[in-house]
């Protein structure tokens, strides 16, 4: 149980162009008014704090981390 992806959100100010967003290629992106959303699944914590030191090394403001918890299977919809 403790070996399983862990899907995050990742909110960031601004809008990414194309050219930052090939830095995070496991995540989905999308524009939220005058953030950018980065929805994906990482293997361990090392890679999230991987995809943290990325963010601030090219120099953008994290806003946020969110550890999105996936309904449980046989939960209704």
């Amino acid at each position: 149980m403790g070996d399983d992806p862990v899907l995050y959100q990742i909110r960031v100010d601004g809008h990414l162009g194309p050219t930052l967003l090939t830095a995070f290629p496991a995540f989905a992106p999308r524009q939220q008014g005058t953030e950018t959303v980065l929805t994906g699944l990482l293997p361990d914590a090392a890679a999230l704090f991987g995809v943290i030191c990325e963010i601030e090394a090219l120099g953008l403001d994290l806003l946020e981390v969110r550890r999105v918890r996936p309904p449980a299977k046989g939960d209704a919809p």
